[in-house]
């Protein structure tokens, strides 16, 4: 290991401790959360995490890479996860599920386009069994979208699966178009589709019906008690 700012070293051998050594540093696992759908330049990276400053941010990425997560390719200038980095992709959501049952959760502050869609992969409503499978477009500006909601069964529990960067959201039946809070509050919120864009709050692109029916099957966990 160089000796770059390491904040976190434990002198264990937990396997915990040991994986906390690797991606336990401040902003390392929101840098491979960024990563989990798509490769991206750095300037993407940092839009994503808007706290983090480009000094923290190369650091990080270094680290990640001399760790063997996240690997560079200087011909494109695109940050990419390993298959080691993918095994991340379980700890970042198992996080995402103890986020949403914290009290401390605050929907207000900023989501990132990537942090919505992993969310909705495990926030998928279990009485949204036997309806019929939709696909839907997520246009969040710098970054696109597209996601099936099915399963392969009719009595399975839905999965949602997510297409980042497709080249075009024809296949949707409809496009949400918004920033990472207002597609949040969207799926998430008691509001309306309706209401929503009467506020301008978002804008929805063909069937809207399509995408009422859609966004309905998502549900934030309220707080764990006790």
């Amino acid at each position: 290991m160089s000796g770059r700012d390491r904040a976190v070293r434990y002198d264990e051998g937990c396997l915990a401790a040991n994986a906390l050594n690797v991606v336990g540093d401040r902003w390392a696992l929101l840098v491979v959360r960024e990563l989990l759908l798509t490769s991206k330049r750095f300037r993407q990276i940092r839009a994503g995490l808007p706290g983090v400053t480009a000094s923290v941010l190369s650091t990080r990425l270094a680290q990640l890479g001399e760790q063997g997560i996240v690997t560079h390719d200087p011909a494109t200038g695109g940050y990419a996860l390993t298959a080691l980095g993918r095994t991340l992709r379980p700890v970042i959501l198992a996080l995402a599920r103890f986020g949403a049952g914290h009290p401390d959760h605050d929907p207000r502050r900023f989501i990132s386009p990537t942090s919505l869609m992993l969310s909705m992969t495990i926030m998928v409503d279990p009485p949204a069994r036997r309806r019929p499978r939709l696909v839907g477009g997520f246009d969040l500006g710098t970054e696109r979208f597209l996601q099936r909601l099915g399963g392969s069964r009719a009595s399975d529990p839905l999965t949602v699966e997510v297409v980042a960067d497709p080249a075009e959201l024809d296949a949707a039946e409809f496009v949400l178009v918004g920033t990472g809070n207002s597609l949040a509050v969207a799926v998430y919120g008691p509001l309306p589709l309706a209401d929503l864009m009467e506020t301008g709050a978002l804008v929805v692109r063909g069937d809207v019906v399509a995408a009422q029916s859609y966004v309905d099957r998502f549900r934030l966990p309220g707080p764990v008690s006790g």
